[in-house]
């Protein structure tokens, strides 16, 4: 096994090891990339309070997400086609942060369904809905998801259209890939990730196909999804999915203070600060600069979570600073899948771990859940002096 200190030795290997189109779909944003670009370099900006002479020892990082025990407050995110960067991928990913102690998100559009990931794992996980014009499969994979014990549904809301991402189209994305000539071409080369796929039955999108009217197999499977996306999701359908559902409930999604008060009224259980990972609206303001007024306005009425851009635990410990509650890794685990497996996401939660609580200590403190800004160096203009 190479020597894995950092995210980014993850994801080199990832590249290597994954199809173009997969490792595109995971390392790309929507139009110019400005906000997927912004989402990681604004963290850059925050700087962090070296203390000295400070009891570093027996040190925490155990803490809750919506009322869950964790191993440190990271979940990890809601990923689509996380099947198509490793065979079964979404079951590895699953397994271990299971065996790690923090949250699994499954996603809507993943490879695995519910029900393969609750007959391959003992905890109960979460699972993320994208809602779709066909009520009848909303309310079916919703009842799927209560049947298979997920313990939280988090409601993605800024994907009611879909937005523009070049690199998917120029690749003809799809799962499983269409065997064109530059595609073949490029699946010889990844051999480790062929084999695996061979030895699968699990290679489209497991929560749909065979679920959904009409969709007995892949070829109708473009066409559904195209135009199933809900455009016309308000508060209002948001109140009704909460009351079907019945649980805990995490929107994700939220980038505006005006939103955040709309969640708290609603009766949202937390929130997600995220521009989908800058896949969605390009030119929106990275997660972590709208966290702070976000927090200020609604941190002491819901739980606040923080997803976009994390691919540290340096990054980690400055969310929490500013007052999150707990964050979501996405593609900081998809590179650790893509490279190795389970045992990559294995890998990429180790490494955020070890970043989190050596920086906590450096920075004087013990326990996680203590952290606050005096931890942090804050540009006085970070969060900008932007007019509506």
């Amino acid at each position: 096994m190479p020597v894995i200190t950092t995210i980014d030795d993850l994801k080199r290997i990832h590249k290597r090891r994954a199809p173009k189109m997969f490792y595109d779909y995971a390392e790309s944003g929507s139009w110019t990339e400005q906000t997927f670009r912004e989402n990681t370099s604004d963290f850059d900006q925050i700087r962090l309070r070296q203390r000295v002479a400070v009891d570093m020892s027996d040190r925490t990082t155990k803490s809750q997400m919506i009322g869950q025990d964790v191993a440190m407050p990271v979940a990890l995110a809601p990923v689509g086609l996380t099947g198509m960067q490793c065979a079964d991928g979404e079951i590895k990913a699953a397994r271990a942060a299971e065996k790690f102690g923090v949250p699994f998100t499954l996603s809507t559009m993943s490879i695995c369904s519910i029900e393969d990931v609750a007959e391959n794992t003992k905890n109960p996980f979460w699972f993320q809905l994208y809602v779709m014009r066909d009520e009848e499969f909303v309310d079916n994979i919703i009842a799927r998801a209560k049947n298979a014990g997920c313990s939280a549904l988090v409601l993605t809301l800024d994907l009611q259209i879909l937005g523009q991402r070049h690199k998917d189209l120029k690749n003809g994305l799809t799962a499983p890939p269409k065997l064109t000539i530059p595609t073949m071409v490029n699946l010889s080369t990844k051999w480790r990730w062929g084999l695996g796929m061979l030895g699968t039955k699990r290679r489209t999108f497991g929560n749909i196909v065979g679920h959904a009217k009409n969709v007995g197999d892949t070829r109708k499977l473009s066409s559904w999804t195209a135009e199933q996306f809900e455009p016309k999701l308000d508060w209002g359908m948001i109140a009704k999915l909460k009351e079907k559902w019945g649980g805990k409930l995490i929107l994700k999604g939220i980038l505006d203070v005006e939103d955040a008060q709309k969640a708290v009224q609603i009766g949202a259980d937390a929130i997600i600060v995220s521009n989908h990972g800058g896949r969605q609206l390009d030119g929106a303001l990275s997660a972590i600069r709208m966290l702070p007024s976000i927090i200020a306005a609604v941190g002491d009425q819901v739980e606040v979570h923080m997803d976009s851009g994390i691919r540290s635990g340096q990054d980690v410990l400055k969310a929490l600073a500013l007052g999150a509650k707990g964050v979501y890794i996405g593609r900081s685990y998809i590179y650790g899948l893509g490279a190795m497996g389970e045992l990559g996401v294995t890998k990429s939660l180790e490494v955020i771990h070890k970043e989190l609580d050596l920086t906590m200590a450096l920075c004087g403190r013990r326990d996680v859940t203590t952290l606050d800004r005096e931890v942090l160096l804050i540009p006085q203009d970070f969060e900008g002096k932007w007019q509506p």
